[in-house]
């Protein structure tokens, strides 16, 4: 009898070991494959053909880079659930080895708690200790990319055609959103006089895009909605509020998404038109839409994709957070926890990433003239001239994070 229980448990640790052992070379073999889909996103980068493997070596700098990032962020939650005694997975890496489509080469990465978190503390501190190691991470590199950038003919050797068109960088492409941080890391860290490649090239140098995109997806895991890691802090700090803090922000996404359906809604009817539906919308809606234009521009440069993000959390990650019992978690903690939202507000680009569409200079007719006089006509010098910049959408494998599920 007791021979047949010591076999019995004998056996229970051996197949313990082996699932064990084929998760971990599971998360291994996504790990290989999340770097080798950073590398052909970061040879894309580079201006090489991300389809050759031999091309791959341009975009090694990029996906160390990236994956560090990845992993200090996944480890600082691991690490913390590991220390409250939380069951948790190793980080699941998911590649996106799609050239032209997949822009950063991976959909993120993630965790499973496979057990309750037992109080607040445990909760703040699983949650608040990724995003915060990612952060210090992507803030080092993104420093380090702007105490060394290199000249002008860094970018002239990825576009010669910008030399050959007498520029330094076009108007035109795709456009890395502005945020508080990144103006305030150029003026302390950038000495006068040196090149800073504008926001629609800074994806060709490695260090600016990955501390650029590390600290964008920082923010976007501190939102304060459900299961996000801002989420789990907000619930930790604010307990049961964390449900209007939630709604506010969600609400405020709709309208920033919502900004950039006005800016093109606005350059379809700017126009004239002859149409009585065309005339009738322009004396609805073109007296509000040119106010804005004039007085509250910023509203057209919304991302598009605040409305994705909206929907994606409405229905997927939920905005309230389930309930965790337990004693409030201390001042340390709670100043912390006001740390991490203010680096969500330093962090928070609005404008996301966009594009801005190359538009040769044409001509628009003002008015009909049916005498003699010759007819009036505008120049356009630039799109900007009375065209919104308003964003694109774009494709939903951009919008990563690194949430941690229960």
């Amino acid at each position: 009898m007791n021979t047949s229980s010591e076999e019995k448990a004998y056996s229970s640790i051996l197949n313990d070991s082996g699932k064990k052992h084929s998760s971990v070379l599971f998360h291994a073999f996504l790990f290989i494959l999340t770097c080798a889909s950073t590398m052909m996103a970061g040879s894309a980068w580079a201006g090489k053909n991300p389809v050759e493997v031999t091309n791959w070596i341009y975009g090694w700098t990029y996906a160390s880079l990236l994956m560090l990032f990845l992993l200090t962020h996944e480890f600082g939650h691991y690490i913390a659930a590991m220390y409250h005694g939380v069951d948790a997975s190793l980080p699941y890496f998911i590649p996106l080895p799609i050239p032209y489509v997949s822009m950063f080469g991976t959909f993120g990465a993630y965790i499973k708690t496979r057990g309750l978190i037992p109080n607040r503390k445990a909760l703040f501190d699983i949650g608040a200790s990724g995003p915060l190691a990612g952060f210090v991470v992507c803030l080092a590199i993104f420093i380090y990319g702007l105490t060394h950038l290199p000249g002008i003919d860094f970018l002239y050797g990825i576009h010669p055609e910008y030399k050959d068109m007498g520029i330094m960088y076009p108007e035109w492409g795709m456009y890395f959103g502005d945020m508080v941080l990144y103006r305030g890391l150029v003026a302390v860290f950038v000495e006068p006089g040196t090149y800073i490649p504008p926001l629609n090239e800074l994806y060709h140098y490695p260090f600016l895009c990955v501390g650029w995109f590390g600290m964008f997806v920082t923010s976007l895991n501190l939102l304060p909605i459900g299961q996000l890691d801002g989420g789990h802090i907000s619930y930790a700090m604010f307990g049961e509020k964390q449900s209007m803090i939630a709604r506010i922000v969600w609400y405020g996404m709709i309208l920033l998404g919502l900004g950039s359906f006005l800016g093109w809604f606005y350059e379809q009817i700017v126009v004239e038109s002859p149409n009585d539906i065309y005339t009738m919308l322009q004396t609805m809606f073109l007296p509000l839409l040119l106010w804005l234009k004039v007085h509250a521009p910023w509203v057209y440069g919304g991302w598009s994709g605040w409305l994705f993000w909206a929907f994606f959390t409405r229905f997927f990650i939920k905005l309230e957070h389930p309930p965790v019992e337990g004693e409030p978690i201390g001042f340390i903690r709670q100043f912390l926890g006001w740390v991490a939202f203010i680096i969500f507000l330093c962090t928070f680009a609005f404008n996301g990433i966009y594009e801005i569409p190359r538009i040769e200079p044409v001509q628009f007719k003002l008015q009909e003239d049916t005498t003699s006089a010759p007819k009036k006509y505008l120049e356009l010098r630039s799109p900007h001239d009375i065209k919104t910049t308003y964003n694109h959408s774009i494709s939903t494998d951009f919008f990563t994070s690194e949430f941690l599920p229960h």
